[in-house]
């Protein structure tokens, strides 16, 4: 888009909707709130959300609010970052139900899962398996989850400790990166370099994507 000076500017859409906390342009922070108003009264869901979703201020952190007052937040999976590897986004999964209308918060004691520290995966040399989610659904205890166990990755906190966080941040980590503390964790270089070539690869499958658009929108220009 080009303004009045002659300048190029983004074009941002922010969403307005009388159903919405918030106003924003983030479509992440959007779809939480769509998925909100399609829950019926007791509706659960499980959705999957980048970090940006859990730290972020200004809208954010008033949808973060709402969400916690008025739907019952009880769990969050916070994903190893090479599940979604070759687009580098770090996600979590954030798991709650719709409520009814209530003078008191819903969300009592949100729980978190971290299955991201010291914890290494990649879409090819080690995917994420099926049996690297048995701890976290036996902790998830999903027979009676009011019923749940404290370990060194899963631990409770409590609605007022969220609330008073600064911007009401739900980005919360406690374990220690030892990746950051001693070289001996590191990867193997052979795994290294395989990850360097898969982010290789998806760029230049993005690259090649983006080139064919443009040569179909030359193509249509003409």
């Amino acid at each position: 888009m080009v303004n009045e000076a002659g300048d190029t500017e983004k074009e941002s859409l922010t969403v307005v909707r009388d159903d919405f906390w918030a106003s924003t342009s983030n479509k992440q922070l959007n779809f939480v709130q769509h998925v909100k108003t399609l829950l019926e009264i007791n509706g659960r869901a499980a959705i999957v959300v980048p970090d940006n979703v859990l730290f972020e201020g200004g809208a954010g952190e008033a949808i973060r609010k709402r969400l916690l007052r008025e739907c019952g937040i009880h769990t969050l999976l916070r994903l190893p970052t090479g599940v979604f590897y070759a687009q580098g986004v770090k996600a979590n999964v954030l798991f709650f139900d719709r409520k009814e209308a209530s003078e008191t918060p819903w969300t009592k004691t949100l729980w978190i899962y971290d299955l991201r520290t010291n914890r290494h995966f990649t879409l090819k040399t080690n995917p994420l398996g099926r049996s690297d989610l048995d701890d976290f659904i036996s902790c998830y205890n999903p027979e009676n989850r009011h019923d749940r166990t404290e370990t060194d990755r899963f631990r409770p906190f409590a609605y007022e400790d969220l609330i008073h966080r600064d911007k009401t941040s739900l980005d919360i980590f406690w374990l220690r990166d030892e990746s950051l503390e001693d070289s001996e964790n590191l990867p193997d270089p052979a795994v290294l370099a395989a990850e360097i070539v898969e982010d290789l690869q998806a760029a230049l499958d993005q690259f090649s994507l983006i080139a064919t658009d443009l040569a179909g929108s030359t193509d249509s220009d003409d």
